[in-house]
């Protein structure tokens, strides 16, 4: 292989685009979406797909005890820490294709790249499929990156259940990637997480890179709010316990305090309703609450006027409540070296680029507090994602997986000449 020199090295686009259209039956539904739920059968699939992949290359596997999958290619200086490339492929019930699969697979193609061109970096290059991104079976979202950087336990995880009760545990086990090593056991010097935007502001600019700073803070809330089931044409309504009615407070007050902070998101995103049927009064609502923002004193004045809304409204509807956060994400502030390297990438490839924030929650969140990180943004249409309509141009794509190639051999020569110039 040739060492480590200036190359001019190009992803194949029609390769990366091949990848994402084949992985994207796997759990296709018929309006053109996935649904390709967190340790699901077909979760399953698209892990054997991607380990076939990475087998071609003679790449050294590792699945760690949360199922996150660690590919390795080994460098020129084995004393040297992996520099990290991934994102995840589970989808929501209601998926596209490119959200979180697009890091994925435009990681496996610079390895394809490098490897066509005989091309070795002085570091090792690792592919990461962190599991459980998206929290729409298991809740908290990227629950395996939480598990892999400590912020959650091996037996937290295992005992998270899905509507059905199902555990995070017993699927793991079921579908067969519950790896031997160590949840955190596998480390990387750096890691590089290319995604859609999901938002529509690089579109709207025309601008073709984002270079993200960083990702706001997020906290997830579950909410019970119970009174009593009874029939709909014989209870009076001054002796009603409406669950729903009180929700239904809470619902609007959410979007009224989102707004009432500049720059914050308030979201019920679930909502469950029992027992549903048509003529029984609610007598008991599960929801979920979402609360975001950059500041992580804007989120604690947001979270205890959430708490104050949640019990006058209870109150006022003659309701019991229970409260649970189940998520708490700080503002990441991403890597000044990591954040460098893709701005030297996007100006090596020839992209406009502009500074953004990440407004949804990714792996890179919890990767960053372990190792240095950033995330490199392209756009969607229409900013669309969580539907089956999200859309990326195949250019888009291969502009991300370009950039990413470079940032990456930029961050490799860098820390090499840095431990070089170190050891002199």
């Amino acid at each position: 292989m040739k060492e480590n020199t200036m190359s001019n090295l190009t992803i194949d686009a029609e390769r990366l685009w091949d990848s994402l259209m084949e992985t994207a039956r796997i759990g296709a539904t018929p309006d053109g979406g996935i649904a390709r739920l967190t340790l699901s059968e077909d979760d399953r699939r698209v892990r054997d797909w991607l380990r076939a992949r990475c087998d071609a290359l003679g790449l050294s596997m590792t699945v760690d005890e949360a199922g996150n999958m660690f590919a390795t290619r080994p460098g020129a200086r084995p004393d040297l820490p992996a520099i990290a490339m991934g994102s995840h492929l589970d989808t929501q019930p209601t998926g596209g294709k490119f959200d979180g699969v697009l890091g994925v697979l435009a990681g496996l193609e610079v390895l394809r790249t490098l490897d066509a061109a005989g091309y070795r970096t002085e570091a090792p290059l690792m592919l990461v499929n962190w599991t459980n991104e998206e929290g729409s079976r298991f809740s908290p979202a990227m629950l395996g990156s939480g598990i892999w950087a400590g912020v959650y336990s091996r037996e937290y995880g295992d005992g998270r259940a899905d509507a059905r009760g199902d555990t995070f545990g017993a699927s793991l086990d079921r579908i067969g990637y519950r790896g031997e090593a160590r949840a955190g056991a596998v480390r990387f010097g750096a890691m590089f997480e290319l995604h859609i935007e999901q938002g529509p502001i690089l579109e709207a600019e025309g601008v073709e890179i984002g270079v993200v700073q960083g990702i706001q803070g997020m906290r997830w809330f579950d909410l019970t709010m119970t009174g009593t089931a009874a029939h709909t044409g014989s209870t009076p309504m001054g002796m009603r316990r409406n669950a729903l009615l009180g929700m239904a407070r809470v619902i609007e007050g959410i979007d009224r305090i989102a707004k009432a902070h500049p720059d914050a998101v308030g979201t019920i995103g679930f909502l469950e309703i029992g027992p549903n049927s048509h003529n029984v009064i609610p007598g008991e609502v599960r929801a979920t609450i979402d609360l975001r923002h950059p500041s992580d004193a804007v989120l604690d004045r947001m979270q205890a006027e959430v708490e104050e809304l949640v019990r006058d409204a209870a109150e006022a509807v003659g309701l019991t409540h229970r409260l649970e956060q189940i998520s708490r994400t700080a503002p990441v502030v991403f890597d000044a070296e990591c954040i460098a390297s893709v701005r030297t990438g996007a100006r090596a490839a020839g992209y406009s680029t502009r500074d953004i924030i990440s407004g949804a929650g990714h792996d890179a969140a919890h990767a960053a507090a372990v190792a240095p990180t950033t995330m490199i943004f392209v756009p969607c249409k229409d900013g669309l994602s969580h539907n089956p309509a999200e859309s990326t141009e195949p250019a888009e794509c291969a502009a991300g997986a370009q950039v990413l190639l470079e940032a990456v051999l930029d961050y490799d020569r860098r820390m090499a000449e840095a431990r070089k110039g170190a050891a002199a």
